[in-house]
């Protein structure tokens, strides 16, 4: 056999293998042939510019992982690789917006003012209109944000840390702007579904101490936000360029020690599967209460943790897929944007206050961004949702721009349990919604200035 005819016949084995691994199951209804690509909300103008970018940010080397204090030793490979991603938007007006998610533990404060500090110098971003949001992987590396001493120089693995968190930084600033370089006309929707595995992991304090159920978790009937939205980014042609999407809910269905971006990660991967140069990016919603459930191998029977993340993620990457075309509701601008860093204070006043970080986006009349920092409890999202109903759709997420642990709610802080542990003043949902309350007013009011 020649060389051409090796070639060919080798490229016709791959063809019908994946023919084969695409091909619907006995009894399935058909695909229908691929068709012309076409808008899904032709009568929504395409009066927008966005780029979207990725880039793998999968450690080389095998560090310590992020997110169990149990876990001792260092990972010991991957099974899907961790990326950050960036949209940016650009309306009418030349106003900007980019907003960054990790697949990693969560932002650091110190990168965020350093990727922030970067971007407004190289690329004239205001720091209010970048939004940095981590999905919180349990399966990705812990980072090295603060300097090391020399002495903790000579431990590898430290070194590993710091080297790989200042590579980080420079992709991130990297990749924020090649999306910034691929701004190109656009039309943005908007919608949401739902999705249904997550569940509220404390106790149920309602219930009597004597009862048998009592020091049990998950709580079934605990507060949960099982809203997808979702934000739909096509060519005005119809292709999807980028599908912004959100749940909240830990991402916490694996415990092993590889890389990988647990339930978010592969609804990531599911939505760009068939939609070549899409880019999927995932929002953390404020899930610092709530886990997927079920979770961990052996509580289905014959199911491993790994196959439930797919599991869960397959579920919301079809939540995503609903919201993005379904009755899609069209996104307008101006971008308006602020951004706060305010004090946080420790029930124990001898420990300094925390710089806490509050971010209001609003594109147009049409959709809010509410952005919290650090692992916040879902009741900060139903309240707002509840406090901000109206015209504009609201959109709440945690786990962005900082990570500093868990910040609870007043009721959260009351009941105490692990995610009130960290000790804030009684006063932290009071000061943080205050300051949600004042950032919405100042661009709304920028809004209407601009009628």
């Amino acid at each position: 056999m020649t060389v051409p005819d090796l070639r060919f016949t080798l490229v016709a084995a791959f063809a019908l293998c994946a023919s084969l691994a695409n091909a619907a199951p006995p009894g399935a209804t058909p695909l229908s042939p691929p068709g012309p690509v076409k808008s899904i909300a032709p009568h929504v103008p395409a009066n927008w510019k966005a780029g979207a970018a990725s880039v793998v940010v999968t450690p080389e080397k095998n560090l310590f992982m992020a997110g169990y204090a149990s876990r001792k030793t260092p990972s010991v490979g991957k099974v899907q690789d961790l990326f950050v991603k960036a949209l940016a938007l650009e309306d009418e007006q030349g106003g900007r917006l980019v907003i960054v998610t990790m697949d990693l533990i969560g932002v650091p404060q110190t990168i965020r003012h350093f990727v922030a500090e970067r971007v407004e110098k190289d690329f004239k971003l205001p720091p209010a209109a970048l939004l940095m949001n981590a999905s919180h992987t349990h399966s990705g590396p812990s980072m090295r944000s603060t300097a090391p001493t020399e002495e903790e120089l000579k431990r590898p693995l430290t070194k590993d840390a710091y080297e790989y968190t200042l590579a980080l930084q420079e992709k991130i600033v990297g990749v924020i702007g090649k999306a910034l370089g691929e701004l190109k006309p656009a039309r943005l929707t908007w919608n949401k579904a739902r999705c249904g595995f997550a569940m509220n992991r404390r106790r149920d304090y309602t219930l009597a101490p004597d009862d048998p159920n009592a020091n049990k978790a998950p709580n079934p009937n605990g507060p949960v936000d099982q809203e997808v939205p979702a934000l739909r980014v096509e060519s005005p042609e119809g292709e999807v360029r980028a599908i912004l999407f959100g749940y909240a809910c830990h991402n916490t269905c694996l415990g092993f020690f590889n890389y990988c971006g647990d339930y978010a990660g592969y609804a990531q991967e599911y939505l760009q599967q068939y939609r070549p140069g899409c880019v999927a990016m995932f929002l953390m919603g404020c899930g610092a209460d709530q886990n997927p459930y079920p979770r961990r191998s052996d509580v289905v029977p014959g199911i491993t943790d790994l196959e439930l993340a797919q599991q869960h993620g397959r579920s919301l990457s079809n939540a995503a897929e609903m919201a993005i075309s379904a009755n899609p509701r069209g996104i307008s601008g101006p971008i308006r944007a602020a951004y706060e860093e305010i004090k946080l204070s420790y029930a124990n006043n001898k420990r300094p206050d925390h710089d806490y970080p509050v971010q209001v986006i609003k594109l147009g009349d049409d959709l809010t961004i509410i952005a919290l920092g650090s692992e916040v409890v879902v009741d900060y999202s139903l309240r707002f949702k509840r406090e901000f109903a109206g015209k504009a759709a609201l959109w709440v997420a945690g786990y962005s721009n900082d990570y500093t642990g868990y910040v609870p709610s007043l009721r959260v802080l009351k009941e105490g349990g692990y995610e009130a542990a960290a000790g804030w003043a009684d006063d932290v949902e009071d000061r943080i919604a205050k300051k949600v309350h004042e950032l919405h007013a100042r661009v709304s009011a920028e809004g209407k200035g601009r009628e």
